[in-house]
């Protein structure tokens, strides 16, 4: 067969334009089961607080369809547009943050970590986990081929931990510190070629955090820091029922009661008052209740492949910018998840961090919606060359 033939039965087409559907697919799955699992737990307490089952899956609903389609939307845009705009987004942040401690900071369940401008209340430390997800990858790239030391860790890392100590001091937050903190480690670790110190280093505030929880255990009990209390009630949860443990206890309970297949879906009686604010950090509880541990596990899948897709469109970004940046939502998602279920199984101390997708919060909800955003904006970047193949199959 001449050439000019084969060149007529077969058109070379060396890139292949791609955008992840899947991960846009799981996205939409877990938010839908969230919602459903939102009613579940909150109908009851919404019906007594507000006289309507459906005000929380009201507000939820609406929010999450809203911020899908604004999330599909920002996707299509360049994700190269923030490699100007991070370091003002970082500003934007840091501000928004210790505006929480002026007259705009709004206090909410007993915590000030709310901005109200005009009819708008969000938190704005969900802006600065956007930020470092941003400007310490522009700050990595930027340094090229100088990232090679441990010296040049310094930099990202300390940026990175002033907007988690700004999340600690303005708006009294530390888990949301403590996360922050975390994907700035994480996207360093990724980036630097050397891996060997940072396990070391692991290892050696983990000794070190195990040692200083052991000898604060035996002098807790004089402490008045209600965040070094948590302690005594993560350890010892029957003791302390008016300082955290009792929630604690019925967030077990509830586990427990659920067995392998659960009660059934609405069937819960610890979202009937015993699990306070359930529909929020404990939500996993109740679905442990309800759907017991095999709708746990499904739901962990949904987050593993969530995960998985993120890994894969950070392994095959078409640049490093990019990669990190998905590597840093990549890293948000999966601290967020596994502190939460800790938490709910008393593995840690209590936190207050929500499950992504199935907690109640709209805040919450729109920023991770952005997050997917930019991932799905890395992964339309990606291209894949695709094999030549003439009239009968062979590649050419």
């Amino acid at each position: 067969m001449s050439s000019n033939v084969r060149k007529a039965v077969s058109r070379v087409r060396n890139k292949s334009d791609y955008y992840d559907y899947n991960l846009l697919a799981v996205v939409i799955l877990l938010t839908c089961f969230g919602l459903v699992m939102l009613y579940s737990t909150s109908a009851y307490m919404a019906e007594l607080k507000f006289g309507n089952d459906m005000e929380y899956f009201g507000k939820q609903a609406l929010i999450s369809a809203v911020c899908i389609l604004l999330a599909i939307f920002v996707s299509f845009v360049d994700y190269h547009i923030l490699f100007s705009l991070g370091g003002l987004i970082y500003v934007v942040a840091f501000i928004s943050m210790a505006l929480v401690q002026s007259p705009l900071g709004v206090e909410v369940n007993y915590a000030r970590r709310w901005l109200k401008i005009g009819p708008i209340q969000f938190q704005p430390s969900e802006i600065a986990k956007i930020a470092v997800i941003v400007f310490v990858p522009i700050m990595i790239v930027k340094m090229g081929k100088r990232f090679r030391g441990m010296k040049a860790c310094v930099p990202p890392l300390v940026f990175g931990g002033v907007l988690s100590l700004a999340a600690y001091l303005f708006t009294e937050n530390l888990s949301t510190a403590i996360i922050i903190a975390g994907i700035t480690c994480l996207i360093v670790f990724v980036a630097h070629p050397k891996t060997a110190p940072f396990i070391l280093i692991v290892l050696a505030v983990s000794i070190i955090i195990g040692v200083a929880i052991f000898f604060l255990s035996q002098t807790l009990e004089s402490s008045e820091s209600f965040r070094l209390r948590r302690i005594l009630v993560w350890l010892n949860p029957e003791k302390y029922p008016e300082e955290g443990g009792y929630q604690i206890l019925q967030a077990l309970y509830a586990l427990g009661s659920g067995g392998l297949f659960g009660k059934g879906l609405g069937n819960s009686a610890q979202k009937l008052g015993p699990v306070p604010e359930a529909q929020n950090d404990m939500i996993f509880s109740i679905v442990c209740e309800e759907l017991g541990i095999f709708g746990g596990a499904i739901v962990l899948l949904m987050f593993g492949y969530l995960i998985y897709r993120l890994f894969f469109i950070a392994q095959n970004a078409p640049d490093l910018f990019g990669s990190l940046m998905v590597v840093g939502i990549m890293s948000h998602i999966s601290l967020q998840v596994i502190l939460n279920i800790c938490v709910v199984l008393n593995l840690i101390p209590t936190t207050g961090i929500t499950l992504p997708f199935i907690s109640y919060g709209g805040t919450s909800v729109l920023f991770l919606m952005m997050e997917m955003a930019l991932a799905l904006s890395v992964s339309r970047k990606i291209r894949f060359q695709k094999e030549e193949r003439d009239l009968w199959g062979d590649v050419r």
